[in-house]
């Protein structure tokens, strides 16, 4: 099994305190984050932005591969998911991830880069971590 972590400390309340975001590669090293970035719109990171660049980049890898089994080679890809937080009862939910991707892959067979899609939208494992509905808007470019 392949550990991997990020952590987060926080000091004070929910909508005066502050937070830092790190993760153990080092690529974010004590990220502003606090309830102004993650409700107000404020310069800083939030959970559900974390969340979306980590299902984008995870998508794409298991498209690159689901492609790769299908033989169309050196795709390229560009995904972005956006993670939508709803109000549920007294709290928040993240509800939906929808995915919209380009798939630029000449003289290959659209069939096969759409079912390579679906796939990847189903299989990625980042996919089946979120209990949310996952939609997806695909271009393709073959």
């Amino acid at each position: 099994m392949i550990k991997k972590y990020g952590s987060a400390h926080w000091t004070g309340g929910i909508k005066d305190g502050k937070g830092q975001i790190s993760t153990e590669s080092g690529a974010l090293k004590d990220q502003p984050y606090g309830f102004n970035t993650r409700f107000e719109g404020k310069p800083g990171s939030n959970p559900e932005e974390l969340v979306g660049a980590a299902h984008a980049a995870c998508f794409s890898m298991a498209l690159s591969k689901e492609l790769g089994d299908a033989g169309i080679e050196n795709p390229e890809i560009a995904t972005k998911a956006t993670i939508g937080l709803d109000k549920e009862g007294d709290g928040f939910a993240v509800k939906t991830s929808h995915l919209d991707v380009t798939i630029k892959a000449p003289g290959a067979d659209i069939g096969k880069v759409q079912q390579a899609a679906e796939g990847a939208k189903a299989n990625c494992p980042l996919s089946k971590l979120l209990n949310a509905e996952i939609t997806m808007d695909a271009t393709y470019d073959v």
